[in-house]
């Protein structure tokens, strides 16, 4: 590019950036002065004083540390953001309809709005995996990057029409963690004859290896795991393993969290609701959704490094890395699990595409940022 060429871009990027500053800077001083400090709130940019009463059910139990808690803010601050005009009321699952009965309630209206993780309704939609996490994926902040800035959240949107719904990224676990065993894992044989509980994709890999993958309500596991009716089971993290009280009936604390490396959990919201919403409340609705997709994961960041540390001072549990064979091994396994769902579902595959191809590029870009400069950190 000649020299004049390249002084001449230059300059007209600085002049759009003030530019595009001083716009910013006019619209937030004419938005400043529609109204008093006292009643601006309530007169800028409203579109309708009609009010909007809906229910709100979730998968999590009721105040479930994180996640449940994390629903019922943000019911609240639409509340109060919204001067009452949409008012929430959360259930717990099993309140008002069980845990995984979330997904029917919101698609035939029962409730307007529901809380949970796209992996849940596999059954129903098996493409509805790839909007939560998949064994060996992608983690929290590539899936963030794949939804709103590549097709993820359009296609999400796209297989969720078909049954009314309209899907937005609310929350993220970050890489969750192996799982407790009693039993040291050193080759993939280690895993044959396990009885082990760990629900959805991953089990189906991990049945792969020879463990029995089962699936129990949380309440059951503490009492399960240490009277040796399961050898081995997964949760979340740290910290809701510290309060499950793992670290008192487990030996070894495996990690990675192969099996979910970043789960995106979803706020469904029925369609035919959602429109009838004037425009300013459906985008507080997706604004506020977006906010608590980041302060979920932001949470469970900082309470899973504390808790760790606590697990590792509290308890004689070990922190073990599953061997490198192990892993390969699992990941074959996944391959031909997801290949699987590929070949029965037409849409599976056209996400899958997608995903790989969004997948291969940003692991590319994150060899030469965030890996490259982990060893001097």
């Amino acid at each position: 590019m000649a020299k004049n060429t390249k002084k001449k871009l230059r300059r007209n990027f600085i002049k759009n950036s003030i530019g595009l500053a001083g716009a910013a800077v006019t619209s937030a001083a004419l938005t400043n002065c529609t109204g008093t400090k006292e009643n601006q709130q309530s007169t800028v940019n409203i579109i309708s004083n009609e009010k909007f009463k809906w229910r709100c059910v979730t998968t999590w139990p009721p105040n479930f540390p994180v996640l449940g808690e994390a629903v019922v803010n943000m019911a609240e601050e639409l509340n109060s953001i919204t001067n009452g005009r949409l008012e929430i009321k959360v259930y717990g699952g099993g309140e008002l309809v069980p845990s995984l009965e979330v997904f029917d309630a919101v698609t035939q209206g029962a409730a307007q709005m529901g809380h949970g993780a796209a992996y849940y309704w596999a059954g129903k939609m098996p493409s509805a995996v790839f909007f939560c996490t998949i064994p060996f994926g992608m983690n929290a902040q590539q899936i963030n990057s794949w939804m709103l800035y590549g097709d993820g959240w359009k296609l999400w949107k796209e297989l969720y029409a078909q049954v009314n719904l309209i899907p937005f990224p609310c929350g993220n676990t970050g890489v969750q963690m192996g799982g407790w065993f009693n039993k040291e894992i050193n080759t993939i044989q280690d895993l044959r004859g396990l009885k082990m509980r760990i629900p959805g994709m991953g089990g189906k890999v991990i049945a792969r290896a020879g463990t029995a993958a089962v699936t129990m309500a949380g309440g059951e596991l503490y009492t399960n795991l240490e009277r040796g009716v399961i050898d081995a089971t997964e949760w979340i993290g740290p910290y809701h393993d510290y309060l499950m009280g793992f670290h008192q009936v487990a030996k070894y604390y495996y990690y990675p969290g192969w099996h979910e490396p970043g789960s995106c959990l979803e706020l469904i919201v029925n369609k035919k609701a959602f429109e009838t919403l004037p425009k300013d409340l459906q985008l507080l609705v997706e604004n506020t959704a977006l906010k608590y997709n980041l302060s979920v994961l932001s949470e469970f960041e900082a309470k899973n490094n504390f808790y760790m540390q606590k697990i590792l001072s509290e308890s004689n549990a070990e922190l073990r890395k599953f061997p490198d064979e192990v892993l390969k091994n699992l990941k074959i396994f996944a391959d031909e699990a997801i290949e699987e769902i590929v070949e029965k579902d037409t849409f599976a595959k056209k996400v899958y595409a997608n995903f790989s191809k969004f997948k291969k590029d940003i692991i590319n870009w994150n060899k030469s940022s965030e890996q490259a400069i982990l060893p001097y950190l």
